[in-house]
Parts: structure tokens; sequence; C-alpha cells
């Protein structure tokens, strides 16, 4: 049950994330933006964690779990109303921030609440699962806005949003309890004993898997509808691209817990998101065909890498330890759509952004091969 309400926070968390990149060309053609804002207003959902996951855990140790992710909940259902209420591209710019700030508290502070519950246990499953609450929460924003936004307007679509955001406020508010033997930082955490070049590694492969996912859901509709793909078309392939990721997802924690080869996992999944770069370039058929193997085998390294820092971080550590985790994602997060647009932008090739996404899967089988050296 405890899973259950953290997985569903956590998708309204992605599905609010998710609303630029699904409703994209309404969005462009209301407000006239370009490609480069729409990737700056993808990254500034998660801009704020630079600033708020560190201090998150240990608001978290302060004053409560429970009572820090329904403050952010809050933050999100803000965000959320304000451009419900108030739509356009300065009051847009805004509601993402305040969303977002929500967003990157819950998503530190929920991670730590999982690793309490599970700790010990089948944690690498009970991660994957977790986890694969992001693309559910997108898979859905792109199966269901667009179609909102088309029938009813941008109006309707921010309001079904803000609506879905209170009702999952309500039911964790309701329905969530602290474990009994929850691990609790002590006093004074001694942040100068915890593995730094580990943990910063451990964040980076992290960050740079969630970037390479990141150019396909929110630039691979664009680099469909280049190629002559309806905009339904175009979202609906990138939405079973989600759908299948997530339900692979969870195979790749199981598979972990059961064999003890994590590296090998991750590994596979890195080197099959190198066939991405091909989409604009081989017919539909083969689109439809690099969509679903990659979306099977990428989605199997999100358990294994999530349970890394867990690895490296003693209990008393994990508020402080999976801050610093996620300042590194989020830093990686907030700037690369924001460069991955603007080099589409100034090249006039989408297709580019999936390139790059490549380059980071090559990067984080680096980084998981220091990642070893430096916490053995």
């Amino acid at each position: 049950m405890i899973l259950a309400v953290l997985f569903l926070a956590r998708l309204m968390m992605a599905f609010q994330f998710q609303t630029i990149a699904a409703l994209s060309p309404l969005i462009m053609q209301d407000y006239g933006l370009g490609l480069a804002d729409i990737g700056l207003l993808i990254g500034l959902y998660l801009a704020p964690g630079v600033i708020v996951a560190i201090p998150g855990g240990a608001i978290a140790t302060r004053f409560g779990d429970k009572r820090v992710v329904s403050f952010g909940m809050v933050l999100m259902l803000a965000g959320g109303l304000l451009i419900s209420i108030a739509p356009g591209p300065d009051t847009l710019l805004a509601a993402r921030l305040i969303a977002g700030a929500g967003g990157v508290i819950l998503n530190v502070v929920m991670t730590k609440m999982l690793v309490d519950w599970f700790a010990g246990r089948e944690m690498s499953t009970a991660m994957a699962i977790f986890v694969n609450s992001w693309p559910v929460g997108i898979a859905l924003a792109l199966l269901i806005l667009p179609f909102l936004a088309t029938s009813g307007g941008l109006a309707l679509a921010w309001w079904t949003v803000s609506g879905l955001i209170a009702a999952a406020l309500a039911l964790f508010a309701i329905l969530y309890r602290a474990p009994e033997a929850a691990a609790a930082p002590a006093n004074g955490l001694r942040i100068t004993t915890l593995p730094w070049f580990a943990l910063f590694l451990a964040g980076l492969i992290w960050a740079l898997y969630n970037a390479a996912l990141a150019m396909v859901f929110s630039f691979g509709p664009t680099v469909l509808i280049e190629r002559g793909w309806s905009l339904a078309s175009a979202g609906s392939l990138t939405s079973a691209f989600m759908i299948i990721l997530s339900v692979a997802l969870p195979l790749g924690g199981i598979i972990a817990d059961r064999t003890g080869r994590r590296d090998t996992i991750i590994l596979i999944s890195f080197l099959s998101f190198l066939a991405m770069p091909l989409v604009p370039h081989v017919p539909p058929w083969a689109v439809i065909a690099i969509f679903v193997v990659v979306g099977t085998l990428f989605a199997l390294a999100a358990g294994p890498i999530m349970t890394l820092p867990s690895a490296v971080l003693p209990p008393e550590a994990r508020s402080f330890g999976m801050g610093v985790f996620f300042t590194i994602y989020y830093v990686v997060m907030m700037v690369a759509p924001r460069i991955a647009g603007g080099i589409a932008e100034t090249r006039g090739d989408t297709g580019l952004a999936l390139l790059l996404g490549a380059v980071m899967a090559l990067a984080s089988i680096l980084a998981l091969g220091l990642f070893r050296r430096a916490s053995a």
C-alpha cells in the first residue's frame, strides 16, 4: 500500500512535468514560442532542484517526511492553478518554477522514504516499481493531454492537471504512514564522511540516464512530426515507447535482485539507446521497431541505478546524501533539454537531440566504471 501511495504521488509529478512536451505544438502556436523556449520550460521544472534538493532532506529530518512531501504537493498544485487561472508566457515561467520546487521536494524525500521502508528487503524491485511512476506519468500525459487540449483548448488540459494533483495530495495525506523503524539521521550529521566521488558518479549516472530518456519524450514527437507523422500519431508512438518502458522497468529490478548482475543490466540498457539516432533516417516500420526495442531494454537499468547511492551511503546520511544525489540529477536535467532544443533549432534538425541522448548513454557507461572503482 505504501509503495502504491508513493508511486501515485510521484506519477503526478511526472504528469505535470510532461505537460510542456505533450502540448508543445499548441503552446508554441498560442504563445509564440520556439523550440529553444520549449526546452527551457521543460528544464525549468527541475531547475529548483539545484537549490532545494540538498536542504530538502534536512528540512524533512526537522519537520517530518510526510509534512514536507505534502507541502511539496501543495506547491505543485499552486503552480498548476497559477497557469490555469492566468495563462500566458510569463505566468507559465513562474508556474513551472513554483510547481518544480514542489516536485523537487517530493522526489528527494520520497526516495529516502522508500529506502527507509525497503532497506534490507527487495530494494531493486521496490525501487524499480517506484521509479516506474515517472514513465507511466509521462505516458499518461502524452495520451491524455493532447486529446484534451485539441478538444477543449489548453485551459482544459491545465485544469485537468491541477485536479489530478489535488486528488493525489488527498490520498497521500490520508494513507501514508512512516515505517516503525525508520532510519533517522543523527544530530550533527558528519557530512565530511560521505563518499563524495562515488556519490557524485552515482548522481551523474542517474542524471545522464534520465536526460537521454528526456530526449525521446521531449523531442521525439517533434522528430516524427518533421518526418510527416500527425500530432496524434507522433504522440501515440512516443506514449507507446513510455508504456513499453514502464512495463519493462520493474523487470530490471527483479532480474538484478535475483542474479546480482546489476552492472551487466545497466550496460545492456545504455548500449541499446545507441539505436535512437537512427530514427530520423529509417523507414516508418523501423522507427516503430527501434521504439519498441529501445523502450524495452533501456527500461531495465532504472531500478539498479537507483540502488547505487544506497550502496555507499550509511543510514544516518541518507537524507543529506540523497539531496546531493538529486542535486546532480537536477543540474543535468535543467540544462540538457535547453541545450538540445537550442542545438536542434540552430541546426534546423531536431534529430540531433536523439544523437545527444546517445552521447549521454556512452558517458554513463564510463561513469559506471569509475563508480565501481571509487566505491571499492
